[in-house]
């Protein structure tokens, strides 16, 4: 049987805008529509870049978009989302304050046959890798003081290979960025909440609250 072929990941670079005047969000989303920097644009249905606040104090950072943000194009709109939405008002951070993205925009799935049930598969380092220059440009657009970093991917994807969300999550990070100092607080993604089994799933979603706090005054403290 022939080996499998590489798949195609010349990276996202050139498809982010050049000209320092066309490196706000707007003008990054639209972009984005137009990236092959991975194989995955092929199957998804859309480019999901990100929503809330351009100007926000705070950014969320999580994985990647799931089925129902690839169908509506906007990120954290499924269970996850309704999850992480609650949790942020119940740790006190006003949504005027947060913009919301993920390390990777396009979605990535198995399915069996079409019309089946798309199933969620994990990016991989390589897909992280080539959808790097839209997170970084992004950020360096909302210029955020305070970044929380939801799960694996995303704190992999900012922290570098080593992060550990057991090891780092809930603290304070701080890290040297092309917008100077800034701090980074991990935690769990609200996904991992929602696989949790139902005895223990209230403890974790206060652990997701607590650690959301902890950005909370984080942000006060900027």
């Amino acid at each position: 049987m022939p080996a499998a072929a590489r798949p195609d990941r010349p990276g996202a670079a050139q498809w982010v805008p050049d000209d320092p005047a066309q490196r706000d969000v707007e003008h990054l989303r639209s972009a984005a529509r137009e990236c092959r920097g991975c194989e995955l644009w092929e199957p998804a249905t859309q480019v999901v870049f990100s929503a809330g606040a351009t100007t926000g104090r705070m950014a969320l950072v999580g994985e990647q978009p799931g089925d129902q943000e690839d169908r509506r194009g906007v990120p954290f709109v499924g269970p996850a989302g309704r999850l992480l939405q609650a949790a942020v008002e119940e740790a006190g951070i006003a949504r005027e304050d947060v913009y919301v993205t993920n390390a990777v925009k396009h979605f990535r799935f198995t399915q069996t046959a079409p019309g089946n049930r798309r199933i969620h598969a994990t990016p991989d380092a390589g897909h992280v890798t080539a959808c790097r220059p839209w997170l970084t440009a992004e950020l360096a657009a909302v210029d955020p003081d305070v970044v929380v970093v939801l799960g694996a991917t995303a704190g992999r994807a900012l922290l570098g290979p080593a992060f550990r969300v057991t090891k780092e999550r809930g603290r304070v990070l701080e890290r040297e960025t092309s917008r100077g100092l800034k701090r980074f607080v991990a935690t769990v993604h609200p996904s991992a909440v929602l696989r949790t089994p139902d005895d223990q799933r209230e403890e974790a979603r206060a652990g997701l609250v607590a650690d959301l706090q902890v950005a909370a005054e984080a942000l006060g403290a900027a």
